[in-house]
Formats: structure tokens, C-alpha cells, sequence
């Protein structure tokens, strides 16, 4: 039986997002129910208010993986029909995310281990002389990986980002790649992606969106924002299996050299390499995840076949109660570029007077079974920025925030614990 037969007969993947009347329930997460352990020996019920770090395994998900581990096998060189079943789920899960982004035909879709490592891959590839134009806003994976960048300063509003990057881009000669956010990790809003990608192509220039932070909480169309390349990770989008996405045009990815040098990144090996042309297999070497890419799709399946309607509305209606919440709290500020009526995911980032950001999660963890993150969120000049401090130690603590992130499972009690357990603190 051939792949194409194997392909053929398996189980329809969404190409395009569902119609309102057959948006299906929110899926479970697992570990809804986890108990955890809290001062004085007590089991609570645990709040996971850390979605934006890792967010949990949806059930489909889980289902999806669990259903594949039966054939599981190597892909793309096995005539056995384990390895021909599990090549068609893995180009499967490549054609869903395809779907799930809204990409071109002709994109390549590479399966990388997150969003950091798709990044990297797409930095290799640049053609000689490329000068990336970043934000000093961005997480570090988009910071780092250039060999030649321009870095700007935090924009006060939306529109002085685009402005800021058209003066960027035009100052710049020879190949340029414009990088940016579609939703910051650290205070949620969102960015002018449209405008920037317009902006980058009126200099002859491409753009990057790290739509880490986006893809969970949004529908994303790269082709009608007309975006030349996505990175996301599986790991924030409910498929914690170890694997992410670079979505984009095939020419650079194509010609650049290969990521991995290896097994099935090369046509023959004689004195001579012969390397992939087509950019899958050219930077997918070695034994791809494949219950990581199958775990992507399902995630993918799963969020567009519930329907984008119920999941903002959701979504909107808590990170209000939160943000309410909070500003009602003497001492509690939060953290915002934009200010308080910019859109968001649900993301919030916030300090509380008197009390470092590690005290603040710890004494959330130890007392109330709270679960949220604190640092700099892999963003250290831009939480600098937002703090108003000078530029220090990347484990000076005093320059640290306390970010909470919501998503399928998060509740409004977790919400109220977290509200009633800052306001104790903050009256100490």
C-alpha cells in the first residue's frame, strides 16, 4: 500500500476554519483537576495561571498522540506499513498546519522544536548581507539570532512602530528581514502586523512574525496579512510534544544552507553533496518528532474546529475580571507598553510594591496552589524598559515582573484566588 493510499484513507484534517453552526464545545485540558500541595499540608485544587510559558495538553490532543503510538515508526524511507502510516500522518499534520495559518500554497511548512529553533533555522538562511530590523520589545529569540540587525527602542504607540520601522528599512541597502511580534509575551498587546508587513514590503524588505503568544489565542492568515514568514511553538498552543513551526516562503529556506547536516537532508553522498532543493527535507535531517508534529495539528484541528468566537469571547470576559481586578489593588501595577485600552491576549504582566517578583510567585505557589511566572520572560530589555530601570544583571530580581496567562481551562475561580491572594499580599 502506498503512502498516497495510506494518506488518502485517513481521517480529514480542517483546511479551513469551520462555520459558526458547527463550532463544536472547548475542549478539556488534562490536569484540570491536578491537586497541589499548599502551607499547613493542604491539597488545592491547582490554578495554572502560566499558560504563557507552557500551556497544558488539550484532550484531543493527548487522543491524537496515543492513537499514533500503535504504528509509530521512522518516516519517509520505510516501505513497512508502519513507516507508511506514519509518514502520511506526519505530511498530514504538514497540510493542517498549512491550513491552520493560512499560508500560500507554495509555502514551505518546517516542523523545528519551537519557536526559538524556527528562528534560528530561518537566520541561517538569509541571504549574505540580510540586516534584520527588531524591536528591543521582542523576546530574546528574535533578538539574538542575527548576524547583522538594526535594534529599536520601544515605541511610545502603535503608529510609531510603523513609522520606526519605515525609517529602519529605508536607511538600510541589500537584502533587509523586518522582525517582530504579533502579541508581546510580556504584557499581551498586540502589534500592527499588517501595517509593519506593509510598511517592509514598500522597502523591498520581508518580515518575520513570532506568533508564539498569537496562534493560541487568535486566527492567524499569513496570506491575507500578507506575512512572509510565521514561527510558532506547539508547546503554547496545547501540544506540549516538543515540537514548532517555520511557516514561509520557500526561496530562502530553499537556497540557505541546510539547518542539520545529516540523514535525509542530502539526495547522495559521494565526494560530492548532493542536498535537498525542496526546504523540508533540506532542514528536517535525522528522525523528525513525529508525535510532536502530529500533536501541532491536532492542537490545530482541535481550536479551529471549536470556532475563534467562543475562545476570544472566553478569553475576553476573564482577562477583563483579571485586569479589573487587579487595578482595584493598592500597590499592584500593571506593566503595559500601549496602555490600558490596547487589545491583548490574555497575558498581564505586573509589579506589586514592597515585594520582589520571586516573593510575590513563591508566597502565590506556597500558600494559595497559584501557579505564575516571574523574571524577565526571556525579554530582559524590555521589561527593563517597562519597569524604568537602568540596564543591570540579568538576576537582579528587583528588575523582575510577575506575569499570570490564562487559556482553555483557566476558570474564574483561579482568577478570584489569584485577585483575593494578591490583595492579602499586598496588605502585609
Amino acid at each position: 500500500m502506498s503512502t498516497l493510499t495510506i494518506f488518502s484513507s485517513l481521517p480529514a484534517q480542517a483546511t479551513e476554519a469551520p462555520a459558526a453552526e458547527r463550532a463544536r464545545p472547548i475542549p478539556a485540558v488534562l490536569g484540570a483537576d491536578l491537586e497541589v500541595p499548599v502551607k499547613g499540608g493542604r491539597l488545592v485544587t491547582y490554578a495554572n495561571l502560566d499558560y504563557a510559558a507552557s500551556a497544558p495538553c488539550l484532550e484531543p490532543v493527548s487522543a491524537a498522540v496515543t492513537a499514533a503510538l500503535p504504528a509509530y515508526s521512522s518516516v519517509h524511507r520505510g516501505a513497512g506499513y508502519a513507516s507508511q502510516l506514519t509518514t502520511a500522518r506526519y505530511e498530514q499534520a504538514r497540510h493542517t498546519v498549512r491550513a491552520f495559518v493560512g499560508a500560500r500554497p507554495d509555502d514551505a511548512v518546517i516542523f523545528t522544536r519551537n519557536t526559538t529553533d524556527a528562528t534560528n533555522l530561518l537566520a541561517r538562511c538569509l541571504p549574505e548581507g540580510t540586516t534584520a530590523v527588531v524591536f528591543d520589545t521582542e523576546h530574546h529569540a528574535s533578538l539574538l539570532p542575527w548576524k547583522q540587525s538594526v535594534r529599536l527602542a520601544p515605541p511610545a504607540f502603535p503608529g510609531e512602530a510603523v513609522r520606526a520601522a519605515d525609517e529602519a528599512l529605508a536607511g538600510i541597502d541589500g537584502p533587509k528581514l523586518l522582525v517582530v511580534t504579533a502579541a508581546s509575551n510580556v504584557t499581551g498587546e498586540l502589534w500592527p502586523i499588517a501595517a509593519l508587513a506593509h510598511i517592509a514590503h514598500r522597502h523591498g524588505a520581508r518580515i518575520l512574525v513570532d506568533a508564539a503568544q498569537l496562534v493560541p489565542h487568535r486566527r492567524l492568515n499569513l496570506t491575507a496579512l500578507d506575512l512572509d514568514y510565521v514561527a510558532f511553538s506547539g508547546h503554547k498552543l496545547y501540544a506540549p510534544f516538543g515540537a514548532g513551526v517555520l511557516v514561509g516562503r520557500r526561496d530562502w529556506l530553499s537556497a540557505g544552507e541546510p539547518y542539520l547536516k545529516g540523514g535525509g537532508a542530502v539526495r547522495s553522498v559521494d565526494e560530492d553533496i548532493e542536498w535537498h532543493e525542496d526546504a523540508e527535507p533540506r532542514h528536517e535531517a535525522g528522525t523528525p518528532n513525529v508525535l510532536g508534529a502530529i500533536a501541532v495539528a491536532a492542537a490545530c484541528d482541535a481550536l479551529s474546529a471549536t470556532g475563534w468566537t467562543a475562545l476570544v469571547r472566553e478569553e475576553e470576559r476573564l482577562i477583563t475580571r483579571l485586569r479589573s481586578g487587579l487595578a482595584a489593588i493598592e500597590g499592584v501595577r500593571e506593566l503595559s507598553l500601549w496602555g490600558p485600552d490596547q487589545p491583548r491576549v490574555g497575558i498581564v504582566s505586573f509589579v506589586v510594591d514592597g515585594h520582589s517578583a520571586r516573593e510575590v510567585a513563591e508566597v502565590l505557589s506556597g500558600e494559595y496552589g497559584i501557579g505564575v511566572r516571574d523574571g524577565k520572560f526571556c525579554a530582559h530589555p524590555f521589561v527593563r524598559h517597562l519597569l524604568g530601570t537602568a540596564d543591570g544583571g540579568c538576576e537582579d530580581d528587583t528588575a523582575s515582573a510577575v506575569r499570570a496567562s490564562i487559556g482553555i481551562g483557566t476558570t474564574e475561580e483561579h482568577v478570584d484566588r489569584l485577585i483575593e491572594a494578591l490583595r492579602d499580599l499586598a496588605a502585609r
